[in-house]
């Protein structure tokens, strides 16, 4: 195993062959490109510049037909960049890509673009369109489509297609109107239907930001087989388990380099996130700075809205609540539904003992909230402004002269001081956001808020593809907006992440609070079961009952 950072260690784990896919029993892992056979994709000396920063410095990789390649950094270290030049998106400053297919046939270039398919983070759907139109979108035209079709046939096809993942949803419906988690699966529907030449290239780039575990091994059962008939993969994940579970090599990129390349068995997680932050991460300890209060700083009385039935709860300054339970069981509605983003059905929440009744934004933000939203691009920034400009814009009047007028030199005090609180890559007031990494827009968007100084922060899915140097920090913001006295309301869909950060936390069931975890009930082995309502021998009846 190689580094380029000699402190790191050069270890090699020993790992059971037999059981190296985890998780459920599924098709057998591919075994992988042989050593010194031909590589399907070969990716060398790729470069690419972007105004003062370079993004990739002659990257070179390959994968072979039937391998599983995982590629991994931190945000920001240029795996984003080498999927849009392999996409086409970017054209590279140096460097050459080539596929090799079975035939011996070499396509370079422009020319081997046809043989990759990608899954990009925003899925690249139409959100208008239905399945079986977006499906149609990525068909070759001919004379037949001319033809009348049959909707009966299409839609057959496509349930058909669904079977394969184990769901069903309305394959006729928006995909604007579909689960997050409905949406990947379309998109990956999409990517392997259809292909002429088994010998092709997947790059999934974060497919599994809004699955579920059973969702994940769905969609990895259906990777695994389509590298069984011949298919090169590369892998994008921020989650290192995932990295473990389904990798047969890994690369690993910072700033723009390549900085490791280990096959399986030659590393072990700790070592992924050494060789990812080129140093030791401290593990993130949660502290409770709750205040011993006899009446809450926030009360949420009979909540009710869309997927939420009830919901009841009293919130103490500097308490951190977590909401958990399965997409759609209600919890990934509630910040909405409090800040105004969903209309109330029914229900009540208090500040301070004060009712506030926000029906949008404007009204949430002066009642003292802030929300972090799961889709920070569409909802949490304005991805066309500078940094210095979305960290001001919910409380510009702190900034204005008595005349009105924006004072210069404290705006630039207080932009400076967020950065460097948040550590943000890169450190520039004037950088457009829209040309930052996921984890730095994330961190934008905390500090935006931590500098409103918010009564009740919101968060929705805080880290969500977000790399492990990026968590760190985003754990250390929420924990200091704890500290300094606001209430903290996190809706996770990682259970792990609830543990870490929580005092409590309120699992969600088919729209109500069905157990209630804290002190030694918060585990992660107890929100998965309540939300899922399996119980195991393992556990006593007191904690399976828990709430």
């Amino acid at each position: 195993m190689a580094y380029d950072d000699e402190h790191l260690p050069n270890r090699s784990v020993k790992v059971d062959e037999s059981s190296r896919a985890g998780g459920p029993p599924g098709p057998s892992a591919p075994a992988g490109r042989a050593a010194g056979s031909t590589p399907l994709l070969e990716i060398t000396g790729m470069s690419k510049w972007f105004p003062g920063n370079l993004a990739l410095d002659d990257v070179s990789l390959s994968v072979g037909a039937g391998e599983i390649l995982a590629l991994v950094g931190q945000n920001g270290s240029g795996k984003s960049t080498l999927i849009k030049v392999l996409a086409g998106f970017h054209d590279a400053d140096g460097g050459d890509i080539s596929v090799t297919l079975s035939d011996g046939e070499v396509y370079e270039g422009a020319k081997a673009r046809p043989h990759l398919h990608f899954i990009h983070q925003d899925l690249g759907l139409v959100p208008t369109l239905s399945m079986i139109e977006n499906l149609d979108l990525d068909r070759k035209s001919s004379w037949r489509d001319l033809l009348p079709s049959r909707t009966s046939d299409e839609v057959a096809a496509a349930q058909e297609l669904l079977r394969e993942f184990g769901t069903m949803f309305d394959v006729r419906a928006p995909i604007a109107s579909l689960a997050p988690a409905e949406r990947t699966i379309v998109a990956i529907v999409r990517a392997i239907t259809g292909w002429t030449d088994p010998n092709s290239v997947l790059v999934l780039d974060e497919p599994t930001s809004s699955l579920n575990r059973t969702e994940v091994d769905r969609l990895f059962r259906a990777v695994r087989a389509v590298a069984a008939r011949g298919a090169a993969i590369i892998f994008v994940s921020h989650r290192l388990d995932e990295v473990m579970d389904l990798a047969d090599r890994v690369v690993v990129l910072r700033d723009g380099r390549k900085v490791a390349d280990v096959e399986r068995g030659g590393f072990d997680h700790d070592d992924l996130v050494r060789m990812i932050a080129g140093r030791e991460l401290a593990n993130f300890q949660h502290e409770a700075h709750a205040q011993d209060e006899a009446v809450p700083l926030i009360e949420i009385r009979g909540l009710r809205g869309h997927t939420v039935e009830d919901l009841t709860v009293g919130l103490r300054a500097g308490e951190v609540v977590g909401l958990g339970g399965l997409l759609g069981s209600g919890r990934d509605d509630v910040a909405r539904l409090i800040y105004g983003g969903l209309p109330r059905e029914q229900g009540e929440i208090l500040i301070e003992g004060r009712v506030v009744t926000p029906k949008g934004p404007r009204e949430a933000i002066a009642a003292g909230m802030g929300l972090v939203p799961a889709d920070r691009a569409a909802d949490g920034l304005v991805m066309t402004m500078t940094v210095a400009e979305n960290l001001v814009l919910p409380h510009m009047s702190r900034l204005r002269t008595p005349a009105g007028n924006i004072k210069v030199s404290r705006e630039k005090a207080e932009t400076a001081k967020w950065i460097a609180s948040t550590e943000l890559r890169p450190q520039r007031a004037a950088a457009v956001v829209r040309l930052l990494s996921g984890g730095n827009q994330q961190k934008v968007v905390l500090a935006k808020w931590l500098r409103a100084e918010p009564k009740l922060l919101l968060l929705e899915e805080p880290t969500q593809g977000v790399d492990i140097g990026a968590k760190t920090m985003i754990y250390e913001l929420i924990a200091s907006a704890a500290q300094s006295g606001a209430a903290v309301l996190v809706s996770s869909s990682d259970a792990k992440e609830l543990v870490q950060i929580c005092d409590r936390v309120l699992v969600f069931r088919d729209g109500v609070v069905a157990a209630s975890l804290s002190g030694a009930q918060l585990t992660e082995a107890n929100i998965i079961q309540q939300s899922l309502r399996v119980f195991t021998p393992a556990l006593d009846k007191g904690e399976a009952d828990a709430g």
